[in-house]
């Protein structure tokens, strides 16, 4: 089985990473080899990677957000639990951990798979089942941030119990008359980030495996941030308090 990356920057990141097995790449016939695709033939070259020029109707057959670039390529490498701890064992870190609790939207995936690499999380735990996986859409979602990312597919409560027993603490994303505001609560040291679904939030099982709920303070006229965005900031604020000096 393959599947076809595309866009520039998603397929230059895939190829970077090496983690998934190439096939091809299929190169649209008037495109200018220049910037990123210039750098995309120069990674093919160093893989020896079958190069197609091909009609750019052939690639608007695939997706018309080809730019102009798509590669043929195996399936995502999912990763296990123990590689994740690994990970976090091997740069000597407290754990940082993204759980996504049934996330159903391709682009708010990619977004959150996006902030998570940017911030440096060890890995992503996602359920085995009612949730979108990591497919090209969602690859391209995040720039191919998804490519250097270990994600898990697991049975969440059990995985959260193998995160505490690792000494991490589980906050989920929720709007509840329990949580609290982030300078209530500490994000630094061994955490679990959980953000639920767009529509349901954290299902229940998951929420009571937490150790506290958090929300983000709204001072306009909204009353509350999709997955993705809320996701992004929490990560970010939790990238800082780990990176704040102790004391600060």
């Amino acid at each position: 089985m393959k599947e076809n990356i595309y866009s520039r920057n998603a397929v230059y990141e895939t190829l970077r990473a090496n983690r998934r097995q190439p096939i091809r790449l299929l190169i649209a016939d008037n495109v200018q080899e220049k910037g990123r695709l210039a750098d995309i033939l120069a990674l093919a070259k160093q893989l020896k990677l079958p190069v197609e020029r091909v009609p750019r109707q052939r690639l608007d057959n695939i997706t018309p957000q080809h730019q102009g670039v798509v590669l043929e390529a195996g399936h995502y490498p999912y990763m296990d639990m123990s590689d994740i701890l690994d990970n976090a064992h091997d740069k000597d870190e407290p754990l940082f951990v993204l759980i996504l609790d049934s996330l159903q939207d391709p682009q708010n995936f990619g977004t959150l798979l996006r902030t998570a690499e940017a911030v440096g999380v060890h890995g992503i735990i996602m359920p085995l089942a009612h949730s979108v996986e990591v497919t090209p859409a969602v690859v391209n979602a995040s720039s191919g941030a998804s490519e250097h990312l270990l994600i898990v597919q697991a049975n969440l409560a059990q995985a959260i119990e193998t995160l505490k027993q690792a000494g991490v603490w589980v906050v989920g994303l929720d709007e509840g008359p329990r949580s609290q505001t982030p300078d209530q609560v500490r994000l630094d040291g061994g955490l679990a980030i959980v953000v639920g679904s767009e529509g349901e939030g954290i299902r229940q099982l998951v929420r009571q495996k937490c150790d506290f709920l958090l929300r983000l303070p709204m001072h306009g006229q909204i009353d509350s941030l999709n997955a993705s965005v809320a996701g992004s900031i929490v990560l970010f604020l939790a990238s800082q308090a780990r990176t704040r000096p102790a004391g600060k």
